[in-house]
């Protein structure tokens, strides 16, 4: 286990050379509060920094719903104010800073923030009902969690526009064909598969592994994508539609969008 307070609302244990960071949210679909950003950030921040720690493996509780992204009751009144929320550092991203692999383990959606987390992981695991998407600009807003710069990155360009420009989910199989995810199991082996894919990695020169990770990230130079991304998108934010989308979602009933 680990001296790191957190709230119960992120779980964090140690097995051996294996961190394995948990959103406990289930009856919220694991939809992020503020506070449960910073302490996934904590966790990771203390794996990162312990030597005797290798690799991480990422997950939620629960069968439904890995993670829905942010919490849109506290985040989208903030962020269609032009407050700012999670990174204060433009250039930085979910585990920008994050050398050690990390391995997810997708449980149910994966959509929103929740996929803006799964690009800055490095092995995917889903269970066979999973699901991802962006659904963001169906209520008039848009992904700022790096999606416009690490997506096209991942997968082929016209799947990531899909995703970005249409707001429907795909399926797990889907991801997989794609090179989204690395394997689809039975939902009754997602977390033996995430720890067997671990503990092979773990088999490795630790240095040579954070070392290859490392260099592959640099090479990408995201900051300056993740800047004009923050930039960009504050106009959408502080729209007229921003506002309407997340209020219409709330109320349930279409958006009425005029574009301003």
């Amino acid at each position: 286990m680990t001296d790191l307070k957190l709230p119960p609302t992120m779980l964090y244990e140690k097995r051996d050379r294996i961190a394995i960071v948990t959103i406990n949210r289930p009856e919220a679909l694991n939809a992020f509060t503020p506070e449960m950003l910073a302490a996934m950030d904590a966790a990771f921040a203390d794996f990162n920094n312990d030597p005797n720690l290798w690799v991480a493996i990422f997950t939620a509780t629960g069968e439904k719903s890995f993670c829905t992204g942010m919490d849109l009751k506290e985040a989208i009144p903030s962020l269609t104010g032009g407050n700012e929320m999670g990174y204060s550092d433009h250039t930085k991203r979910p585990f920008s800073d994050v050398f050690k692999p990390i391995i997810a383990a997708v449980n149910g959606y994966c959509i929103a923030g929740g996929l803006e987390f799964l690009q800055g992981t490095d092995i995917r695991i889903a269970a066979e009902h999973a699901t991802f998407g962006l659904g963001e600009v169906r209520w008039g807003i848009i992904p700022t969690g790096g999606s416009h710069i690490r997506l096209p990155r991942q997968i082929p360009w016209a799947v990531a526009m899909e995703l970005l420009l249409m707001g429907r989910p795909i399926t797990a199989k889907r991801a997989y064909d794609i090179g989204l995810v690395n394997e689809v199991v039975p939902a009754d082996q997602l977390m033996p598969t995430a720890l067997k894919w671990a503990e092979t990695i773990c088999k490795n020169g630790p240095l040579a592994v954070r070392t290859a990770k490392e260099i592959a990230v640099r090479a990408l130079s995201l900051e300056d994508g993740f800047v004009l991304e923050k930039a960009i998108g504050l106009k959408v934010m502080m729209s007229e539609d921003a506002k309407e989308g997340p209020r219409a979602f709330a109320e349930k009933r279409p958006p009425k969008f005029t574009g301003r």
